[in-house]
């Protein structure tokens, strides 16, 4: 049976271990001088070397013929250590053993001399999951052991382990692997095996690890069961990774706001069979790396490394630090929920839905993004609002209350129809001309008895919408610039398009409509 390679490359002494040099230069010191502790405590998150080194130290305190503090693995002792046969050196699963009685029978047992080697060592792993009345167990013989016992714990999770055991160890924090040792070990590893590894495929499988050479050997374990050359694109499919490229375009199009594109791009990846959880986590580290780009000039140190530089700059640009923030908090409340979720794509999909478009989401952060957005462009001379008007024209008189207004020949009264003046289907007309080149998302709005209708003034064309929901979603330069476009094809003449929301009063309502139809939102073309 293949034995996995993270059990087959473990290392056998203080020397092999990779990325914890002050850790193991001090134990190592300890064994050779003879200056030992009583209880260690070994700290750090998964797959950084702390039952490793727990061995290590285990063999080497018992090691009949040292090495200046490593142990010899050629003795009856180290040999016995290695494969179990010594039963003075027990490891102990604590989340498997975490009562009371467990430990009592430990405590016990312990006090008894070693058979066969110098010392009795306990490794307990994962010891944060003792319970409370088994901790009190252990207290005592922690505190004042036999000589000839040991005790090596071992946590991730430091803060659940009482501060009694805490003050009689010596702890050990052992670091995140930095991605170069681990990249470096990968390639030792994948040379000894015969394992074609790319240079790229290498680096990525460092960065995925996360700062563990388990996860790390494991993940090249697992990619390289196809066979062949193992190069970054292999990693993407093995893993079901979209990629760098997939994330970069989904990012683009969420900076253009091209909803269509993004559900597109989800879509395909989607149905090549992609990890939708794994998705979401790259484009979190992308927003990640935008952000620090955005708000820490310089800093590219801090970033994850996985994403093309200039790629990554450029982007980067194109949003402000609130929507980024927006953005990388949506995007991990979306993956934290898809534990209990019932249809992943639909959260994915509505998460890119709000990534587009932020006037979906009603939280204070979403608002903060489009607000630092306005501000930006304000800043630059070019408002959100106004950056598609060209060449604005005076906004035409419009019926008073009281007071008649001058009025250009051959235009309608107060009282007539708003598009009496139009020519005959001039609407129907503009609908044809417009559909065609409307995306999906809005293309339905625009109907003869759709939510969204047309009236025409002299020069002005007003889009009222049904609510301002609808019209949120259809007031874009986009959709402006092309029904202007068309009705200035139809008409003849420049026009101007506005997008007001209906208040429903009639020929006074359209008259404050007209009046403001030189406002922001207007979009003028000759």
């Amino acid at each position: 049976m293949h034995q996995a390679l993270y059990r087959t490359y473990r290392p056998a002494s203080f020397d092999d271990v990779v990325g914890q040099r002050a850790i193991t230069q001090t134990l190592r010191r300890q064994v050779a001088e003879d200056r030992l502790s009583h209880a260690y405590l070994f700290t750090g998150t998964r797959g950084t070397g702390k039952t490793t080194c727990a061995r290590i130290l285990a063999k080497a305190i018992n090691c009949q013929h040292p090495i200046d503090g490593n142990p010899c693995n050629a003795c009856p002792s180290c040999l016995g250590i290695d494969n179990g046969s010594v039963t003075d050196v027990l490891e102990i699963d604590a989340a498997s053993n975490s009562g009371v009685d467990n430990i009592r029978s430990l405590r016990d047992d312990a006090i008894y001399a070693p058979a066969e080697v110098r010392r009795r060592v306990y490794i307990i792993d994962e010891v944060h999951m003792l319970s409370a009345a088994a901790f009190n167990a252990l207290l005592k013989i922690i505190e004042e052991p036999p000589e000839h016992l040991m005790f090596i714990l071992a946590t991730t999770e430091l803060n659940k382990v009482p501060a009694t055991i805490l003050s009689r160890c010596q702890r050990f924090s052992f670091r995140r692997l930095q991605v170069e040792d681990i990249e470096g070990r990968l390639k030792y590893v994948a040379l000894q095996e015969h394992i074609p590894l790319t240079d790229g495929a290498a680096r990525l499988l460092a960065q995925l690890a996360d700062g563990g050479m388990r996860d790390a050997l494991s993940l090249l374990d697992q990619c390289s069961a196809s066979g062949g050359t193992l190069d970054i694109d292999q990693v993407y499919a093995t893993l079901g990774l979209a990629g760098a490229q997939k994330s970069t375009a989904i990012l683009h199009a969420v900076a253009e706001h091209d909803t269509a594109a993004a559900l597109q791009l989800l879509s395909d990846l989607y149905s090549a069979g992609k990890d939708l959880a794994a998705l979401l986590s790259e484009l979190t580290d992308l927003t990640r790396d935008l952000l620090v780009r955005r708000s820490i000039p310089g800093g590219t140190s801090l970033l994850s490394g996985r994403f093309a530089e200039a790629e990554t700059s450029a982007l980067a640009e194109r949003f402000t630090a609130p929507e980024l923030l927006y953005l990388t908090n949506l995007l991990q409340q979306t993956s934290s929920g898809f534990a209990k979720s019932a249809n992943r794509r639909i959260d994915a999909e509505l998460c890119l839905l709000r990534m587009c478009d932020p006037a979906l989401s009603l939280d204070t952060a979403a608002l903060d993004a489009r607000i630092s957005r306005l501000e930006q462009q304000i800043q630059s001379g070019v408002p959100a609002a106004t950056a598609a008007v060209v060449n604005p024209v005076p906004a035409p008189q419009v019926c008073a209350r009281n007071e008649p207004p001058p009025r250009e020949e051959g235009s309608p009264p107060c009282d007539a129809a708003p598009v009496e003046n139009a020519p005959v289907g001039f609407w129907p007309d503009l609908l044809n001309a417009i559909r065609p080149e409307l995306k999906p998302s809005v293309r339905g709005f625009f109907a003869l008895k759709g939510p969204v209708s047309c009236h025409l003034s002299g020069d002005n064309v007003v889009l009222v919408c049904q609510n301002e929901t609808i019209r949120r979603l259809v007031d874009n330069p986009g959709v402006g610039n092309l029904i202007a476009n068309r009705a200035a094809a139809l008409l003849g003449r420049q026009v101007i398009v506005s997008f007001k929301v209906s208040d429903g009063s009639g020929c006074d309502g359209m008259n404050q409509i007209l009046s403001n139809a030189k406002g922001l939102n207007n979009i003028t073309i000759k």
